[in-house]
C-alpha cells in the first residue's frame, strides 16, 4: 500500500546535524517558516491543533497560525467553540505543521493561555468585514437547524453594521500556546528520517536530543 511519505522525493535538504542547529528553536522555526513561503506553499501556515477533555479524550482540527514569537504560536477562534472548552477545561495542546512539498514537519506541545483583549481586538479589527460578521454570528460547533439559519442573520447583523466596524464578541479571541517541546521532522533517504527535540528547561533554556526515527 501506498502512503505519501512513499511518494515524497528523495531529501532535497541536507541531513540534519546538532552542529549546525540553533540553541534556540524559535530560530530554526523561523529559517524554516521563511523558505516555506518561498517555496509557495498553500496555506503555509496550516496547524493542526489537537486540544483533549481532562478526561483525555482527544480532538483535533486544523487551524491556522496567525503569529508566533519566543513565547509561543498564535491562533484565533470562538471560545465557546469544542477546541475553546476543553482548553478551559485542560489549557495543554499539540501543535502539527506538516509541509509535505519539502518534507518537513514540526511538532509541538505547550500548555495554552488567552491572548489579552488588546491583541484580540487588534487582531479581529484588521480582518475582513465578512469575517467579523460571521464570527459574530456563528455559535461554533453547535447544531444548527440550516445554514439558511447563518445567511440570514448573516445578512440582518449586516444590515445594521452599515459603519463596517462591529464589535469583537467577548466570545471570540486568541490563544498562545507556549511550548515545552517542540520537534523538527526532516524526510530523509530510505526513511532514515532526521527528528530533532527541542525541550525547555526550569531556566527557560532548551535542550536539543536526536530520536530516532
Amino acid at each position: 500500500m501506498s502512503t505519501q511519505l512513499d511518494n515524497l522525493p528523495e531529501a532535497s535538504h541536507a541531513p540534519l546535524q546538532e552542529a549546525d542547529m540553533p540553541a534556540n528553536p524559535f530560530d530554526l522555526f523561523t529559517i524554516w517558516f521563511s523558505e516555506v513561503l518561498a517555496a509557495d506553499i498553500h496555506e503555509p501556515a496550516a496547524m493542526t491543533l489537537a486540544t483533549a477533555t481532562p478526561q483525555g479524550r482527544p480532538s483535533a482540527r486544523v487551524v491556522l497560525m496567525r503569529g508566533f514569537d519566543q513565547q509561543g504560536f498564535c491562533f484565533y477562534t470562538n471560545y465557546q467553540s469544542r477546541k475553546g472548552q476543553e482548553l478551559a477545561a485542560n489549557p495543554w495542546a499539540a501543535l502539527d505543521f506538516w509541509w509535505g512539498k519539502l518534507g518537513r514537519q514540526v511538532r509541538i506541545e505547550g500548555r495554552v493561555a488567552k491572548l489579552t483583549a488588546a491583541e484580540s481586538d487588534a487582531y479581529f479589527n484588521s480582518r475582513p468585514l465578512g469575517s467579523r460578521l460571521s464570527a459574530l454570528v456563528s455559535a461554533q460547533s453547535q447544531v444548527i437547524a440550516s445554514r439558511e439559519v447563518l445567511e440570514e442573520a448573516l445578512h440582518a447583523l449586516a444590515a445594521q453594521s452599515a459603519d463596517g466596524t462591529p464589535p469583537r464578541p467577548a466570545h471570540w479571541g486568541g490563544y498562545r500556546v507556549a511550548p515545552v517541546t517542540i520537534e523538527f521532522w526532516q524526510h530523509g533517504p530510505h526513511r532514515l528520517h532526521d527528528r530533532l527535540r527541542y525541550t525547555r528547561q526550569a531556566d527557560s533554556n532548551w535542550v536539543m536530543a536526536r530520536l530516532s526515527p
